[in-house]
């Protein structure tokens, strides 16, 4: 375990050495990606530091047990009693902290909110689920757009499209995905009685174009002489330059440069851009079949979550949680059913580890 926080520790000081290098900071892309590498790891580096001290300490009270004087004996024993808890605790924190984290957990998403069973209350609803993440993406200080909105006809939304961005906003959100059920009298009822509704939330995961992996192996290229006006430089040099990505048969080229560089460049962007435009388009059909699977039928008895509103309760059925604050949590206090899904998971995980 020891070997593992070192080399996290020297990757975190590694890290913030880029961070300082001028060359990083002229490359926004490169800088925001090892900012966020940087970040993820900050805790971890802490606690380490934290344990560091304390193995320290623990040590030096172990050689004073061995002092001839008792009240020296005394002082090591009582401080001991002290420490060796705290050592336990915080191993099982580190065990936490080094579970490997889904490579997705960093990424921003795309949040969809539709209105299912219910009629006009659920278009209420889902509006009322859009103002309590909307609070909360505020308090994780993520930033927020609308891609689409399509209003109910009495208030709310039938479906709202957002992008969050930000610090593990997949990793926080991944778990929202699916049926959401309130219990409640909806302001459309006249007769006071208690009616049950349904939303669908669904969390994908964006893709970036970091995450177009091209192999160098996988290109041929070609130069060749760049034909029709331009002069003599375009006449009597092999200017241009066509990638083929032989995996996928995609080819870009380029001749817009006076410098063979200059269009390797270019026409790697173009080719870049063409394999990000094609597993583009194959990630957007699978994000559909995804959706679909993560939000279920929509229909009220296909819930993860119920909102029931006259006993200020809410519960997740995934983990058998019942919280009695539900006029906090629609305020955006998210946290404690956050960190519980998450603290399941990395039971799951461990146990999983163990196995």
């Amino acid at each position: 375990m020891i070997d593992k926080l070192e080399a996290i520790r020297d990757r975190y000081y590694y890290l913030e050495e880029q961070m300082a290098d001028p060359e990083v900071i002229s490359d926004m892309d490169r800088y925001m990606k090892i900012s966020k590498e940087y970040k993820s790891l900050k805790e971890i580096v802490e606690v380490y530091q934290d344990y560091s001290k304390l193995l320290g300490n623990i040590e030096t009270a172990e050689e004073m047990l061995k002092d001839k004087d008792p009240d020296m004996k005394e002082m090591a024993a009582m401080e001991l009693e002290e420490l060796r808890p705290r050592r336990e605790e915080m191993e099982e924190k580190i065990k936490v902290l080094l579970i490997p984290k889904d490579p997705e957990d960093s990424k921003d998403v795309i949040f969809e909110i539709r209105s299912g069973t219910g009629g006009d209350e659920a278009s209420i609803f889902a509006g009322d689920l859009y103002r309590m993440y909307s609070k909360y993406f505020e308090t994780q200080g993520w930033s927020v757009e609308v891609l689409d909105a399509n209003e109910g006809t009495v208030g709310g939304y039938s479906k709202i499209v957002l992008e969050i961005s930000g610090q593990d906003v997949y990793g926080k959100l991944k778990f929202e995905s699916g049926a959401h059920r309130v219990q409640r009298v909806p302001k459309t009822e006249s007769q006071g009685r208690v009616h049950t509704s349904a939303a669908t939330v669904a969390v994908i995961p964006k893709l970036e174009m970091e995450d177009v992996d091209i192999n160098k192996a996988d290109l041929k290229v070609d130069t060749f002489r760049s034909s029709g006006a331009g002069g003599q430089h375009v006449n009597k040099t092999e200017s241009g330059v066509r990638f083929t990505h032989i995996p996928t048969g995609v080819v870009a080229e380029s001749t817009d440069g006076r410098s063979q560089i200059k269009n390797r460049e270019i026409a790697l962007q173009r080719l870049y851009q063409k394999i990000y435009d094609m597993q583009k388009e194959a990630h957007d059909s699978e994000q559909a079949a995804k959706r679909r699977s993560l939000v279920g039928s929509g229909d009220r008895s296909d819930k993860i979550r119920t909102y029931n509103y006259p006993q200020n309760r809410v519960t997740d059925h995934r983990i058998n949680l019942t919280l009695y604050n539900l006029d906090k949590i629609v305020e955006g206090d998210l946290e404690a059913i956050i960190e519980a899904l998450q603290v399941a998971e990395n039971a799951e995980k461990m146990k999983a580890g163990e196995e």
